[in-house]
């Protein structure tokens, strides 16, 4: 296949089609775009835009011709990235009108070929001119912008209006010059013809001659033709053959608007092209253009009047006929216009016919939302010389006829019930209820399927409002409102019924018990609850509890509070069986008791200490005795090994646990723990409180050392070394004197470490080099700080001092004017804390020495004379 002959006969059918202002019947199928140029391809957009066609409708035109599917594809991108890289845009139409107009705001307007007119123009110019309607009727309606319904419509771009080019040709379509039908014999004769309508309006027919076809639809035409053909084929009167016509191409029109359009002038669009084709293309109705009564002019007759609404509120297209060549579509200025606005799904302006009444504006605005009072409707007039408002009722909505410039308001119902009573409190089912005619506190009471069982009968009360919306409260005896000793009380409109609980009127009834059981802490009382229930509660005894000594601690409620010796409480001691046995004389709780279970007296839990390092047999080991010290500990370890360091053996000792009474459990009747919502002790808030501890130790330090500016952070540092764990103990004095005061007594939790032989010295803080320097005997405290740099500028040196490896710390002392340094030893840490930052002399100090200055050589010259 030779393509560049295809493609020379494309381009050359195109050009001699769009010169006639129509496309020619041709086949597209052999065509492939890959092989046109950008040029070809330029030029056939410029021929399609001169005849009013999109991209889409070109795209159908090809297709319609037979370009197959892909190559259509391949077209469409092709035509998009020319567009882009011309920086052009999808053109909707081409004006071209046939009479000059003047060029006004919103008037008609004359184009040349050169202009241009696209959806994105129209677009602009309707909220342009919506923008400035708007703002007018802003002064005019209380400041309000209302919208004129339907106007977005033909100004909407995502809305389209174009005729489907590759649909079947209509039976109704009217011919006219230079249309080309496709004439095609099927049957015993075949046998197709392109003919071309000519200017007259005739075509030319082989053997049949001129057949006049201009103003004739489809389905005459085709009749017409079947006659003059029946006498050269005979066939087509036995229906041997048919005879079909339909278009080999879609023809221009030229249409005209007028009135007030957007942008009125003459638009050249496709003979498919319906009203709502060319209102598109225009824009549509002005701000002051009629939606209701659009008029299709044709030989100076009105062929068809349009009503937009029925498309828009029921997407009927009545009156949207097709259009023929020099139509005129006139948009006439609205009669009546209304505005609708509150509670209605729709407000907006709308036209209305002196036909409609209300009923019909309420429909326009998609009726009532769901909030509007719909009693009546408020009705903002115009008079001949001022304003006035009225009122409709619901009853004369379809009587009352709107006026020019009528504004109409929906307004909200009330917020408020009309019968509505309300009960809470302790009744199965509180809540809101009707008010229903002569409806009383017991009729209510029963609706709310009655009382309680821990409902208050002595006292109930109604929240009632006056008529100036006041509160007034009523108080009744629920008792007898239901026992029908007292009468009964009437209820009306927002009544609201208290009813109180037993539990609402006194506190939570608890009891705790503490001590030697399971799970201690406070429990909910109940009636005939026993000390035996409560111990069961807690999950029973301990092992080292004693039942003989079980005190009780009672609430004193009428204590004499003018006696110095008055008693705060009452305190029950008592004995129980240890098997919590069922017993006559078993002791009664009442509300708030605390229960205290003792330790039986010869109980001991095991205590255990540790032992790590340079010891025969390291490890855990319990207290046998009261008095066991460290020296028996390090015996029952088997002794020192031979490489142990005594002289820096520790002792931490973590110390007793503290107890907090916050974190005590609580449980319901059944023991069951009520887990709260909120932990009232946790590790982040414990060590927040040490922090907090720290610091305000680290205060102390501060305020100690002459309150001024001093390094905090290195101050908590000390604080943490002086308040660790550990106890300076001295193993070697220990192990040569068991039982002296040296020798510790042990406690639970205690860790004794006895390190290898140390053999370096560490120097951390306030020096040029922290380091670890080798242990020498001769060397004194101040010659391993030179070894480690020294000093730097803001070292505290009279501060300095020793933490032994035992956990014991000594500090520089002085001796008359010299400095008496602590002794050395292996394993030991020399700290050199930060000086506090000297501050500087400002005026105020400068004036305040020089004048102390000045006034103690006052008094010398006065001594002295």
């Amino acid at each position: 296949m030779n393509f560049q002959k295809i493609i020379a006969s494309l381009i050359l059918v195109i050009a001699i089609a769009f010169s006639t202002g129509a496309y020619a019947q041709t086949n597209y199928s052999d065509v492939r775009v890959d092989d046109l140029t950008d040029a070809q391809i330029q030029q056939l957009i410029q021929r399609a835009e001169s005849v009013g066609y999109t991209d889409a409708q070109l795209e159908q035109m090809a297709a319609a011709q037979g370009m197959r599917p892909e190559e259509v594809q391949k077209l469409r991108v092709r035509v998009e990235k020319l567009k882009k890289q011309q920086g052009g845009s999808d053109k909707t139409s081409q004006v071209k009108p046939k009479s000059g107009f003047e060029d006004d705001d919103f008037s008609a307007r004359s184009y040349d070929d050169e202009d241009e007119l696209n959806t994105d123009t129209i677009s602009k110019s309707r909220t342009n001119q919506l923008n400035k309607k708007n703002k007018e009727l802003k002064d005019a309606f209380g400041n309000l912008i209302p919208k004129i319904f339907g106007a977005e419509l033909f100004a909407n771009s995502n809305i389209k209006f174009e005729p489907n080019l590759r649909m079947a040709t209509p039976k109704s379509y009217i011919i006219g010059p230079d249309d080309q039908l496709l004439i095609d014999l099927t049957g015993d004769n075949e046998a197709n013809y392109k003919l071309q309508v000519s200017a007259d309006g005739n075509i030319r027919l082989q053997y049949v001659g001129l057949i006049s076809v201009s103003g004739l639809t489809i389905e005459q035409a085709e009749s017409k033709v079947k006659s003059l053909m029946s006498s050269t084929y005979p066939a087509l009167k036995t229906g041997k053959t048919q005879v079909a016509i339909n278009l080999g191409n879609i023809r221009s029109i030229k249409v005209t608007l007028l009135g007030e359009v957007v942008k009125p002038g003459s638009y050249t669009l496709s003979s498919l092209s319906t009203v709502f084709n060319a209102l598109n293309a225009s824009g549509g109705p002005n701000e002051n253009g009629s939606f209701r009564k659009i008029q299709v002019v044709r030989n100076n007759k009105v062929i068809a009047t349009i009503d937009v609404y029925d498309f828009l509120l029921n997407g009927i297209q009545k009156g949207n006929v097709r259009l023929q060549d020099q139509d005129i579509i006139n948009i006439p200025v609205y009669q009546s216009r209304v505005e609708m606005s509150g509670e209605v799904k729709r407000p907006a302006l709308f036209e209305v016919l002196s036909t409609e009444s209300l009923e019909d504006v309420i429909r326009f605005a998609g009726g009532f939302s769901n909030k509007a009072y719909t009693a009546r409707i408020k009705v903002l007039q115009n008079t001949n010389k001022e304003r006035r408002i009225t009122d409709v009722f619901a009853d004369d909505f379809n009587k009352y006829n709107p006026l020019n410039g009528d504004k109409y308001v929906v307004e909200q119902i009330l917020d408020r019930f009309a019968n509505r009573v309300e009960i809470i409190g302790a009744v199965f089912r509180p809540g809101q209820y009707e008010l229903e005619n002569g409806l009383t506190l017991k009729q209510l009471i029963l609706k709310a399927d009655g009382l309680k069982e821990d409902a208050f009968l002595n006292r109930g009360y109604i929240s009632r409002l006056n008529s100036d919306n006041t509160l007034a409260l009523q108080s009744f005896d629920v008792s007898k409102i239901l026992n029908g000793t007292e009468q009964d009380i009437p209820l009306k409109r927002e009544d609201k019924v208290t009813i109180s609980s037993l539990f609402d009127l006194r506190d939570e009834y608890k009891v705790d018990i503490k001590g030697e059981v399971r799970n201690p802490g406070k429990f909910d009382f109940a009636e005939g609850m026993t000390l035996e229930s409560l111990i069961q509660m807690a999950g029973g005894f301990k092992e080292g509890a004693t039942p003989n000594r079980v005190e009780i601690a009672r609430r004193i409620k009428n204590s004499d509070a003018t006696s110095v010796n008055a008693i705060t409480a009452e305190v029950i001691n008592v004995s129980i069986s240890p098997d919590l046995q069922l017993m006559d004389s078993a002791p009664v709780l009442q509300p708030f008791d605390i229960v205290s279970i003792r330790s039986s007296e010869g109980y001991q839990v095991q205590q255990q200490v540790k032992i790590e390092g340079e010891v025969l047999y390291p490890g855990i080991y319990t207290i046998t005795r009261k008095d066991e010290r460290i020296s028996d500990l390090i015996k029952r370890a088997g002794g020192l090994t031979a490489l142990s360091f005594a002289e820096g053996a520790s002792l931490k000792r973590p110390g007793p646990e503290k107890i907090d009474e916050e974190d005590e459990a609580e449980f319901d009747r059944n023991g069951k723990p009520i887990i709260k919502k909120e932990s009232k002790t946790s590790r982040v808030a414990a060590k927040k409180k040490e922090e907090e501890e720290m610091q305000k130790l680290a205060n102390l330090k501060r305020l100690q050392q002459g309150g001024g500016a001093v390094d905090t952070a290195q101050l908590v540092k000390e604080v943490k070394i002086l308040g660790s764990d550990l106890v300076g103990i001295d193993l070697e004095r220990i192990m040569k004197k068991p039982g002296s005061r040296y020798d510790l007594l042990l406690e639970d939790g205690d860790v004794v470490k006895v390190p290898k032989q140390l053999q370096t010295v560490k120097v951390t803080g306030e020096v040029l080099r922290p380091i670890s320097i080798v242990y020498n005997p001769n060397k004194s405290m101040k010659s391993y700080i030179n070894g480690a740099g020294g000093y730097t500028y803001n070292a505290n040196k009279k501060g300095a001092y020793i933490q032994y490896a035992n956990g014991s710390v000594d500090a520089n002392r002085k001796f008359f004017l010299f400095n008496n340094y602590p002794k050395v030893k292996p394993g030991a840490e020399i700290f050199v804390p930060k000086r506090a930052p000297r501050e500087k002399l400002g005026v105020a100090g400068v004036v305040g020495i020089t004048s102390a200055i000045a006034t103690v050589a006052a008094v010398l010259i006065s001594v002295i004379r």
